[in-house]
């Protein structure tokens, strides 16, 4: 693909040098950095895609990896690789960068060259986060993703725009300084070695690893994000434009769950049994008591930001019952949400540039003046409800069969979050879609542009794909699921010695001020 380098390697580049070449464009002739935006974005998105077709199904171990030395002296290399669980969340981040370009086709008008570019950046820096063997490597892109997400907030945000900004950079920056000593740490017990691979057979103790794992939680509960340190979130999706909401919610926040998944279960299987119940407890407070927080909002982005925590919970919960029903349920609840989430703040919006405003009760008989927003609007809504055949259905019934062989009480509460998503959204859409027409700005809505329809239409076809055929799904995930259970069984220090497991009861409901 480049020379000297493989497919994976010109996945993350290509969005990351066409960044460049935008921004060069941008100061010669304005008018090609959308063509040019768009062509990169596209270009990266196909060289993606023979990632999955040339995947082999049947092997659990990481594909097309590359390896080569950067820093000797202390074995830090840039190794890359992908598996079943990393390769669907990169096609993730491919396809919904396209449509980010598109979307902002007629909406940005400010330092457009920047605004294009900061979003290739962070495309190359999102897959490299996936894509990273080396812990040295995976911190380098994990933190470098929040600088270009950090500009499209702060410069294209709302009137808040700096608040929210420095608060989502120093919650994140925070938790990802612990997760730096919880490398070093594995650095100096793991013969001296970066290989996130090998840490995975290291013997460690388990009071090293309950701490270990405190540092890893400090660092991917934030990006979930979970009880309590939610709070960043919905301030960082009101004050951002669209296409920063789309990438913060599809891609951002599965970076948390992913980071569970490579470094707390497999690392520390005995920590992550011991504290299940903490992360359990956590999980099933997110999906209710975040609900009712979307219940009370008044503003269409807070709603769907505190849906997202919610439905996030599903993702740790699943997670954490270790089975092969719960885990694959919350990789696929992570990409539907990408889908789901994305669109919906795409549906906002569009709203949003024709009345500059967010607040439910400006509109109201939307579905008169634009049927066809309303229509793919229905569909993201309904997956967002957890309807049969669409996508949000298949990875909320799977969380819930796995937790249910965990603990039916574990499954009923998750199963709360059926009535409580539909009562937020139905009432989002009821309100804003339907009854009379309350203005003469909203009797005068224009319907879908070109570019908006291409967007929706796209997410649309992918939620229901997914929710009538998640087949390939699953069966590109499953080794790498099933290794990862094998990882996660307790260790054998501990295999005749019953975990302390935390009591739910021993967690305090830590309740925010949210409403």
């Amino acid at each position: 693909m480049f020379a000297g380098f493989g497919l994976l390697s010109a996945t993350i580049w290509l969005p990351i040098l066409g960044g460049v070449a935008v921004i060069g464009i941008g100061a010669v002739r304005r008018d090609w950095v959308k063509i040019s935006a768009l062509a990169v974005s596209l270009l990266t998105f196909l060289v993606s895609l023979p990632l999955y077709f040339k995947f082999d199904l049947s092997d659990a171990s990481h594909q097309f990896t590359e390896h080569r030395a950067w820093i000797p002296t202390f074995d830090i290399n840039y190794s890359i690789g992908i598996d079943g669980i990393s390769l669907p969340l990169i096609l993730l981040t491919t396809f919904l960068t396209v449509l980010v370009v598109i979307a902002a086709w007629k909406v940005i008008e400010y330092k457009l060259a920047n605004y294009m570019a900061a979003f290739l950046f962070l495309e190359g820096l999102m897959i490299g986060v996936f894509s990273s063997l080396d812990a040295v490597l995976f911190y380098i892109f994990w933190e470098a993703m929040l600088i270009p997400m950090f500009l499209i907030i702060g410069m294209w945000g709302g009137e808040n725009r700096i608040y929210a900004t420095i608060k989502f950079f120093l919650y994140t920056l925070l938790g990802s300084l612990l997760m730096l000593v919880a490398f070093l740490y594995l650095y100096n017990v793991g013969d001296s070695t970066f290989n996130i691979l090998e840490w995975h057979d290291l013997p460690i103790g388990y009071t090293p690893q309950i701490l270990l794992f405190i540092a890893f939680f400090a660092a991917f509960a934030v990006k979930v994000p979970m009880v309590p340190v939610h709070t960043w979130l919905p301030d960082a999706h009101v004050e951002a434009p669209t296409g920063g909401s789309v990438i913060l919610a599809a891609v951002m926040l599965k970076m948390g769950g992913y980071g569970f998944l490579r470094f707390s279960l497999p690392i520390l299987p005995d920590a992550s049994h011991a504290l299940a119940g903490v992360m359990i407890a956590l999980s099933l407070i997110a999906v209710v008591y975040i609900a009712l927080v979307a219940l009370a909002q008044t503003d269409m982005k807070k709603l769907i930001a505190y849906s997202s925590i919610s439905h996030m919970g599903f993702v740790t919960l699943g997670f954490f019952i270790f089975n092969a029903h719960g885990i694959e349920g919350g990789i696929v609840q992570m990409i539907s949400h990408g889908f789901v989430s994305g669109a919906l703040f795409l549906c906002v919006g569009v709203l949003y540039d024709r009345l500059h405003s967010r607040k439910i009760e400006t509109y109201g008989g939307v579905a008169h003046s634009m049927p066809v927003f309303a229509a793919l609007m229905m569909v993201f809504t309904l997956a967002n409800v957890g309807l049969p055949g669409t996508s949000g259905f298949v990875g909320e019934l799977l969380v819930i069969l796995g937790a249910f062989q965990e603990n039916a009480i574990f499954a009923a509460i998750a199963a709360l979050t059926l009535i409580l998503g539909a009562a937020y959204t139905l009432r989002l859409y009821k309100r804003v879609i339907y009854g009379k027409v309350v203005s003469d700005a909203v009797a005068g809505l224009k319907d879908l542009e070109p570019q908006e329809v291409i967007t929706l239409g796209l997410i649309a076809a992918m939620v229901l794909l997914l929710g009538i055929w998640p087949f390939p799904l699953l069966e590109v995930m499953h080794p790498s699921v099933e290794l990862l259970i094998e990882q996660t069984s307790i260790s054998k220090l501990w295999r005749n010695f019953k975990l302390p497991r935390v009591s739910l009861v021993a967690v305090p409901l830590v309740i925010w001020n949210d409403f």
